[in-house]
């Protein structure tokens, strides 16, 4: 097996949500779930809403729902949603 780099869309529910507190929580679950350094951006979408972008590794034989489902049951957020998943190369 490979290692696949994961993107998941993270939308708070208002954007009054507290960024920098989901991105915290976040990538604490993919390092607990096995992920490789994650990282997180912003990405305005519309209305002063920013979605959080989550990017990471992981091992292809690991289940990607054991990550995006605890995401979805975060405080303060609306849905998580993968929005690519590729083999990594090199």
């Amino acid at each position: 097996m490979g290692i696949a780099l994961v993107k998941i869309k993270i939308m708070p529910e208002s954007p009054d949500s507290n960024l920098d507190e989901i991105q915290s929580k976040a990538k604490q679950i993919v390092e607990e779930k096995g992920g490789e350094k994650p990282s997180t951006t912003t990405e305005p979408i519309a209305f002063g809403l920013n979605a959080v972008i989550l990017n990471f590794a992981l091992d292809e034989s690991k289940s990607i729902d054991d990550i995006e489902n605890p995401l979805k049951e975060l405080p303060e957020v609306n849905s998580a949603e993968v929005v690519d998943f590729r083999r990594a190369f090199g």
